[in-house]
């Protein structure tokens, strides 16, 4: 289908593209609060307790962060040390999708199902803006890889690693790794009928094992929140740590209670998928209408050449997360390993069938999305954010020509069905991670606000705030924390400095405060685009600014 030189020079590129995306700044609100809480673990030298800002933090477990805290350790407090254990997370996801598409098909099902996954975009964006997510997609994928060859092989090494793996992902994002790593293996248990695997010894040392691994998280929980009853979290005391982890969090998730609800369309996952499976989607669309037709018309039946762990385990999960009441499109990105495999089935078995005229039919929307794709980086590069330098239109240059120097070369239909594919996400993609963000993030105002603190040599530790908002980005990149303070005590207080919104700033005029130097910068919340912010006729309309006031 593709030869091995130009897959790995894919992968290369993809890989580029990732490195790229590692030295931009970091993202408001997740990932740059994220790394301001590892951040304290390292800075303060307490590696059990988990603070939002002023809150103690008992919604996800401590994995995620005490990574991050050992690149800190290692690298130094840094963005791009920041994202390594992510980048190392989807490397490992990539790979165990290799792993588990050649023991469910073959090595050259694995090889794509690994091309496939690399290239989603909203693996691609995870690994940019990284939350809990990343670690969580890594090892929930090992997990599964290594349980179901256990129930195919029976080896002791596959069902301790899947349980070692299933313990980190448990430690990073609490029951949910267990659902999803759970439900796609007793699919799969249903459709073979290998349940006397689980009938040995071997269960009993996973289970330790299991226990082993999340023991740290449980007892970082036990020292935080149930030695200390007297804590209120969000309005209630007597809170534990260990209950909430292994009960209360994913009734949470699903009643909204605790932390608030933002969407009650169960059909949310459903068009988000559209997006975060680019530029894929029509293909996982026919692969998962293919298979479920298969089975179906089979009844249910074990065909041998067919599994149901992808897609029994996809669309048990998607029925799960569409019913909880607080929905972000990241919730997606556990499913795409599984989405990443039944398309490279079906692409594999088009090829192996020589089902010419579909992949022909299939190329049409393939072209669609590359055409989709070109426009999008048109208007990025040229309209809503101009590329400035010769460099950039060079580097835009090459990045086209190789585009359709592969569009329009004469070869097999199934390589170039490929290879248009992964070049419409190599190109989207390195337009966003190397123009469009970092222009994007000028918009940022707590760390375009760093830079000029910075710059103006302003001690940190003199920096106060009198609002509610959090400071994710300016605490990370000046890495000190904002202090917060009231306007009563700010009166008492000489030569500090005060970062405001306009209507902060407007509070503390009325109030009194007079002040000798104001500096400031552009803020819009970059993470909830609009078509008024993406032109940049309309742009003004639709940012404000923040201020840095000095109280003299």
């Amino acid at each position: 289908m593709i030869s091995n030189l130009r897959y790995w020079f894919l992968i290369a590129l993809i890989f580029l593209v990732y490195v790229a995306g590692m030295f931009v700044t970091l993202f408001e609100n997740d990932s740059a609060q994220f790394s301001v809480m590892a951040m304290r673990m390292v800075q303060e030298n307490d590696f059990f307790s988990l603070f939002k800002g002023p809150e103690e933090y008992l919604d996800k477990p401590h994995m995620h962060y005490w990574l991050t805290a050992l690149s800190y350790k290692i690298f130094g407090i840094h963005d791009w040390s920041y994202r390594i254990p992510g980048i190392l997370a989807t490397l490992l996801a990539a790979y165990s999708c290799y792993g588990l598409g050649s023991l469910l098909y073959n090595k050259h099902v694995g090889k794509l199902s690994a091309l496939i996954f690399m290239t989603a975009q909203t693996i691609v964006l995870g690994a940019i803006d990284v939350r809990t997510d990343a670690v969580l997609t890594g090892f929930s994928i090992l997990a599964i890889w290594q349980l179901a060859k256990y129930i195919e092989k029976g080896s002791v090494s596959a069902i301790v690693i899947g349980a070692f793996a299933a313990g980190i992902a448990f430690s990073t994002k609490g029951q949910i790794a267990l659902l999803v790593i759970g439900l796609p293996i007793l699919c799969h248990l249903f459709y073979t009928g290998k349940w006397k695997a689980f009938l040995s010894w071997k269960v009993l040392l996973a289970i330790l094992v299991f226990a082993v691994t999340i023991t740290p998280m449980l007892y970082a929980y036990y020292l935080q929140f149930d030695l200390h009853p007297e804590k209120v979290i969000r309005g209630k005391d007597n809170r534990s740590g260990i209950f909430f982890i292994f009960w209360e969090q994913s009734f949470e998730r699903l009643s909204g209670e605790g932390i608030g609800k933002n969407s009650s369309d169960y059909f949310f996952f459903f068009h988000t998928f559209l997006w975060v499976f680019l530029p894929w989607t029509i293909l996982g669309i026919a692969s998962f209408y293919t298979k479920i037709r298969a089975f179906i018309k089979h009844k249910f039946k074990n065909v041998q050449g067919s599994e149901f762990l992808t897609i029994g385990g996809i669309t048990l999960i998607f029925i799960i997360i569409s019913f909880a009441q607080f929905k972000l499109p990241h919730y997606l990105n556990i499913t795409i390993p599984l989405f990443a495999i039944i398309t490279a089935a079906y692409i594999y078995n088009l090829y192996a069938n020589s089902k010419l005229q579909t992949v022909k039919k299939l190329m049409f929307g393939q072209y669609f999305v590359l055409s989709i794709v070109f426009i999008a980086s048109a208007l990025i590069c040229f309209y809503v954010f101009k590329l400035n330098s010769v460099l950039a239109y060079i580097c835009l240059a090459v990045a086209a020509v190789m585009v359709v120097y592969y569009a329009l070369k004469r070869e097999s239909v199934y390589a170039k069905l490929l290879t248009i594919s992964v070049c419409a996400s190599l190109l989207l993609n390195a337009v966003l991670n190397l123009h469009f963000y970092p222009n994007l993030l000028d918009y940022q105002g707590g760390s375009s606000m760093s830079k000029v603190i910075a710059e103006k040599d302003i001690p940190v530790e003199r920096i106060y705030k009198v609002g509610s908002d959090h400071t994710w980005s300016l605490d990370f990149y000046n890495q000190f924390p904002v202090q917060i303070t009231t306007p009563e005590v700010l009166k008492n207080k000489k030569d500090v400095w005060v970062y405001v919104n306009d209507d902060e700033m407007a509070m503390l005029e009325k109030k009194g405060f007079d002040w000798d130097s104001q500096l400031s910068v552009d803020q819009f919340r970059i993470t909830r685009l609009q078509g008024k912010f993406l032109n940049p006729n309309t742009r003004k309309k639709v940012t404000r600014k923040m201020h840095l006031l000095h109280i003299y």
